[in-house]
């Protein structure tokens, strides 16, 4: 039963790698993928193509609740697919990023995405990425990870990705950005960073993405396959 499918969740803060270990873990497994990150990008950008007004809470939440998504891996990539299109650049533009932040905010849309997020449990499994996943969206799931870092290593980590882009940015001020988002999502009144009870916690300061990878997959066959 689609219920049952096993899910793998990965939560941890910005930076500690979630995202990467969540996309070659699904890759591996040949499970389902669901970044939970990007699903407020698409619902913006899903009203914003529709021309849904971000003030009607009602439409919003109803494009929430009924988006046509799904997440790829091709290449070692993974695209954001909405109603058969890819839209993993057009999530990243300056206006889906602010109509993001204004639905987001929306206690409706957040329910719907709730249920939307869940959707996504399918046989063979699910393999689900974000902050609440193993507190809030998926409390049952036989395998819980909350992937950590230092902040500094985090700040490191995100330095090298834009230099690499090209991008001139201040290691200090990544650092100082990286613990005031940690402090905002640890303090939030709805659904705060936090491992789950029964989550691994797995640092990943001194290790390797392969490493993680490989505890991972050992939890995966101890308590799944």
């Amino acid at each position: 039963m689609t219920k049952n499918a096993p899910v793998v969740t990965i939560d941890g803060p910005s930076g500690s790698g979630k995202g990467t270990i969540a996309k070659l873990l699904a890759d591996r497994l040949g499970f389902a993928l669901l970044d939970s990150g990007a699903l407020y990008r698409l619902t913006a950008l899903a009203a914003l193509n529709a021309g849904v007004d971000l003030v009607d809470e009602a439409r919003v939440a109803d494009i929430a609740a009924n988006l046509d998504i799904r997440f790829a891996i091709a290449d070692g990539e993974v695209s954001a697919v909405l109603g058969g299109v890819d839209v993993s650049r057009d999530i990243r533009m300056e206006e889906v990023s602010m109509a993001a932040s204004r639905v987001a905010a929306v206690p409706a849309v957040r329910e719907a995405l709730l249920q939307r997020q869940r959707d996504f449990r399918a046989a063979p499994g699910l393999v689900a990425d974000g902050r609440d996943m193993g507190t809030t969206v998926f409390p049952d799931a036989p395998v819980k990870i909350f992937l950590t870092a230092s902040a500094e290593e985090r700040a490191r980590r995100r330095y090298a990705q834009l230099q690499g882009r090209g991008v001139s940015v201040s290691l200090r001020d990544l650092l100082e950005d990286i613990r005031a988002r940690d402090d905002r999502d640890m303090n939030r009144a709805a659904s705060p960073l936090a491992p789950a009870e029964d989550a691994v916690v797995l640092d990943s300061t001194d290790i390797d993405i392969e490493g993680v990878l490989q505890k991972v997959l050992e939890l995966v066959q101890q308590r799944v396959v």
